[in-house]
């Protein structure tokens, strides 16, 4: 038995479903050949509801995606041409860890970091895999976070997820397992009272969200994130500055301010990584700059997010 097979509820994203939204399907096909598309029926509902709605950008192909950039890469921070250290375990700061649980995402982000590498990735999948990486983490008892991620940790199972979670969540050493999800964005109705009692029982899981505008935060998102809430797991966001998305202190302002009326922190605001295919979102960094120093005018200490960038060989996130 895996960890994390195929979710036989959650099929293939049929392309042909894009020729309504307007969406050449000769070039959303050499894209996917690519870089797979995929939607979820929710996130498709509010772009047919609204084709010019901030998720569409982020989840329709595009033929810039084609486009090579001089500088960008498919793997920037050596996640596969590192030598392993373990199945499925990436380390790059001392104090914490990453555990590749999923390979699959309920919505295939056209700005994601991972966007060329899951198709092999390497997952934790079965129980000595598992066993593996517990035994890696006692090995390294500087290691008080262990990061659930992929793919998206909570496309498994409830049984195999919090299996995942117990084998980390029960090391004295482990302080916070957390679970890095565009679920409650994406596919809202995946975050189930059972699911979130399960995961508050351990008293040591956080969820990390991805919203990048105020739009995203929907009723049934609002609704997924106070479940996990209200069963004691704390829920912090890390956004993506996207050109065309959320660019602007208008933009930003109204997101940090719908993310605390959600009771969800705003943490981060990352500048897209660089990535191959991803080009076309990035904002230059003197715009950037521009919204963080803009955004403590306009909110208090509780919604601001720091603005950050993750660059290769750097020992930990760097302020803009």
């Amino acid at each position: 038995m895996t960890l994390s097979p195929p979710s036989p509820s959650f099929p293939p994203f049929p392309l042909a479903a894009l020729r309504d939204l307007g969406i050449d399907l000769d070039m959303a096909r050499r894209v996917h050949a690519r870089y797979p598309v995929k939607l979820s029926p929710h996130v498709l509902a509010q772009i047919r509801a609204d084709p010019a709605c901030a998720l569409a950008r982020q989840a329709l192909p595009s033929e810039a995606e084609l486009i090579d950039e001089p500088g960008m890469t498919a793997d920037p921070f050596a996640e596969q041409s590192a030598a392993a250290r373990c199945h499925g375990v990436k380390q790059r700061f001392p104090d914490r860890a990453l555990v590749m649980a999923h390979d699959r995402c309920a919505m295939n982000c056209r700005h994601c970091t991972r966007k060329g590498l899951l198709k092999n990735a390497e997952v934790v999948r079965t129980p000595k895999q598992l066993a593996d990486a517990v035994a890696y983490m006692r090995t390294h008892p500087n290691v008080r976070e262990v990061l659930l991620s992929g793919g998206d940790p909570m496309l498994l199972t409830d049984a195999r997820l919090t299996a995942l979670v117990r084998a980390f969540a029960q090391l004295q050493q482990i302080d916070a397992v957390r679970i890095g999800t565009r679920v409650p964005a994406a596919l809202p109705e995946r975050i189930t009272p059972a699911l979130a009692k399960r995961l508050g029982a351990f008293k040591k899981v956080w969820v990390n969200t991805q919203f990048n505008h105020a739009s995203e935060i929907t009723p049934e998102a609002i609704a997924a994130c106070a479940l996990l809430i209200d069963a004691g797991i704390p829920v912090s966001n890390q956004s993506v500055l996207l050109r065309g998305v959320n660019d602007s202190v208008e933009a930003m302002t109204e997101l940090c301010a719908a993310l605390q009326r959600a009771r969800v922190r705003p943490y981060y605001v990352f500048q897209c990584d660089p990535v191959a295919g991803i080009s076309h979102f990035r904002v230059p960094l003197e715009k950037a700059q521009e919204i963080a120093r803009a955004l403590p005018l306009r909110l208090g200490g509780l919604a601001l997010p720091r603005f950050v960038r993750d660059l290769p060989g750097a020992p930990c996130k760097q302020e803009l």
